[in-house]
């Protein structure tokens, strides 16, 4: 039994993840990433301790409007200060933080479901 969940081939895939890169669709990326269901894009992001409201600015201007934010961490999962992620919910995105092999996983995951998801990862 095939349990692969079917996406629409013009979605952003994420297919693979490594130490630096990223493969999304089938196209490589390098360093951090944003990947939204119709399109990815590199993200201008420094280390997961350098995040601010700034960081998130094309997310939050994303339309359609994002409604689930999968921030991928890096090799461990940090904790968003509580200003930031005020600050993301008052724009009406929620933010779940996790490593990102997770993120990348649960991105695809809630694609397949047809969610108003993206994913902002931070490299491992």
């Amino acid at each position: 039994m095939d349990v692969t969940p079917l996406i629409p081939a013009d979605r952003q895939v994420i297919d693979a993840y490594g130490p630096g890169i990223f493969r999304v669709s089938g196209t490589l990326y390098e360093g951090p990433v944003l990947v939204f269901p119709d399109r990815t894009q590199g993200w201008q992001a420094g280390s997961f301790a350098e995040l601010s409201v700034e960081s998130f600015s094309v997310i939050r201007g994303a339309q359609p409007a994002v409604e689930i934010l999968l921030l991928g961490s890096g090799p461990k999962m940090g904790l968003l200060p509580s200003k930031l992620r005020r600050e993301l919910r008052e724009a009406g995105i929620v933010v779940d933080v996790m490593e990102t092999g997770a993120a990348c996983r649960t991105y695809n995951v809630l694609l397949s479901e047809e969610r108003r998801v993206a994913a902002a990862l931070l490299p491992v």
